[in-house]
């Protein structure tokens, strides 16, 4: 291991926050510098931001949910003053996801808020659905959905029938007009993330995931444990990493853009504000 620490630096101890070292731990680090992204402080609003998305993989326009306020929040890249849409009341709001001009908000309970992205420019949105019990009962926390193939990916932060430290179960949905239906599930197996990171105290709950479209991959982020997790499109686990605390206050939202760069989104503490953190594709 000190020869790997010595041929890294100790710019690698800050980016995989102290996982132990294999060969496997060079594969996100090779296109993401972990330790090195351009911050986007949010403003007061914002303080509890939970998830983000893109248009298309635009990144002129960053969309975001907090925790607590039924809003569709629009920002541009450091830009502080934030625009918002009221799709719904107050609630536990926790990801968002934009498919063919269509925005979809996933509730904990597993409630999908779904409305046009064209109303997103007024103050209240007047055509909000809320699309009920098309999950099993559970708490959720990460949603994204693929604009060429229009189904929404979901996984299960914390679900009876999963135990976390085991694996975790994800649906994948086709969503139409007025609601959604499962049609197909898969599982994250936890013992793959160990063989990788060592043990996974709590479980496997994660928070958000995201398809990378350069590589197809699927990267999911725990705010449990700050965990990063890359797995191949068929799910299983390819890398997995123990990330900063200090950099990741409380990883919630994470998304790419067209051109593969990488955003993962924190909320804040007492000491910090919420966050976006990008972090710019590597060119090989």
């Amino acid at each position: 291991m000190a020869t790997f620490l010595q041929h890294i630096g100790m710019l690698a101890l800050l980016t995989l926050g102290g996982c132990d070292s294999t060969k496997k731990e060079q594969v996100v680090y090779k296109d993401y510098d972990l330790g090195k992204p351009d911050k986007f402080n949010m403003p007061e609003s914002l303080f509890e931001i939970s998830g983000i998305t893109l248009n298309q993989g635009n990144p002129d326009t960053i969309y975001a949910i907090q925790d607590e306020d039924g809003r569709l929040y629009r920002l541009g890249w450091d830009e502080p003053k934030q625009l918002n849409a009221k799709f719904s009341k107050k609630g536990d709001y926790e990801d968002v996801t934009i498919i063919r001009n269509n925005v979809y908000v996933l509730k904990s309970n597993g409630a999908i808020y779904n409305f046009p992205l064209t109303e997103a420019v007024f103050e209240e949105v007047e055509q909000s659905r809320e699309m009920k019990k098309i999950l099993p009962k559970g708490e959720y926390e990460g949603m994204f959905g693929d604009e060429a193939s229009g189904n929404i990916y979901i996984l299960c932060k914390n679900c009876e029938q999963d135990n976390s430290k085991r694996s975790v179960t994800g649906y994948i949905l086709e969503p139409d007009k007025d609601s959604a239906k499962i049609s197909e599930t898969f599982s994250i197996q936890v013992d793959e993330i160990k063989a990788i990171t060592g043990k996974v105290e709590r479980g496997f709950r994660p928070s958000g995931l995201a398809k990378n479209p350069v590589t197809n991959d699927w990267y999911i982020i725990s705010a449990v444990n700050k965990l990063l997790v890359v797995t191949d499109n068929q799910w299983k686990v390819k890398e997995a990493y123990t990330l900063n605390g200090n950099q990741f206050i409380q990883p919630e939202g994470i998304i790419f853009d067209k051109q593969g760069n990488l955003y993962i989104s924190n909320e804040g503490d007492d000491l910090f504000s919420g966050n976006i953190l990008k972090f710019k594709k590597k060119s090989r």
